[in-house]
């Protein structure tokens, strides 16, 4: 992740600038923004904030342009719901372009590839798992905190490649053998990051996670 603007053509920042207008504009309407009244919403969100700047500022680089971090998404979504969720991390790609990690012209295709994409598929795995599935807190855990975490980085860089190779950027055969491997390694300290902060927050701060009901979860189980 942390693509870098050169990889890409004009035309496709253009269409990533798009999108990213036509995403924020949803957030800015769809958000709960009430929810953020409470102090400890507040807290909580800045927090996600800051802790994934600081994640995303620890990473390894594979080729010039490419370089490898965790996400936090599925964590970030949990917690806080999706479009918070995305806040969260939209505000993480801003503090590393501050820091001068990343290009501002690279801001809006990273937006897209890097936070709305992977929030998306937060989502998208726990409402499958949620209607699939017994509500039961250890599947809660161990299925949509840790599994789903690592299964949501590893989709993710396979579309960010595939958007790479679309783009002319590299060619398949060298994101196939130097660069989507290291997702699996990605989804195994992934699911554990996620897991761990999501059980934490669950059993010592259950009211912060918005995605998680005692009654749905605990009661009669």
């Amino acid at each position: 992740m942390n693509l870098a603007s050169s990889l890409f053509p004009a035309t496709w920042h253009w269409i990533m600038l798009v999108l990213s207008i036509f995403i924020v504009s949803r957030l800015v309407r769809r958000a709960p923004w009430r929810r953020l009244l409470d102090s400890s919403q507040l807290n909580l969100l800045l927090g996600f904030a800051v802790g994934l700047t600081l994640l995303w500022s620890l990473r390894a680089g594979v080729k010039p342009g490419l370089s490898l971090h965790m996400l936090g998404a599925m964590a970030a979504t949990l917690t806080l719901g999706p479009w918070l969720g995305l806040l969260a991390l939209g505000a993480a790609l801003t503090g590393i372009t501050l820091n001068g990690a990343l290009e501002w012209s690279a801001w809006p295709i990273n937006f897209v590839l890097m936070a709305a994409v992977p929030v998306a598929l937060a989502s998208v795995i726990q409402r499958s798992v949620e209607r699939w599935l017994p509500a039961h807190f250890f599947i809660y855990i161990f299925v949509t905190s840790f599994a789903g975490a690592a299964l949501c980085i590893m989709l993710q860089g396979a579309l960010a490649s595939a958007v790479m190779v679309a783009a002319g950027a590299y060619t398949a055969d060298f994101l196939l053998s130097d660069y989507l491997p290291y997702f699996l390694l990605l989804g195994f300290s992934e699911a554990w990051l996620s897991g761990a902060l999501v059980t934490l927050l669950v059993v010592y701060r259950p009211q912060w996670v918005v995605s998680f009901d005692d009654s749905r979860y605990l009661l009669n189980k």
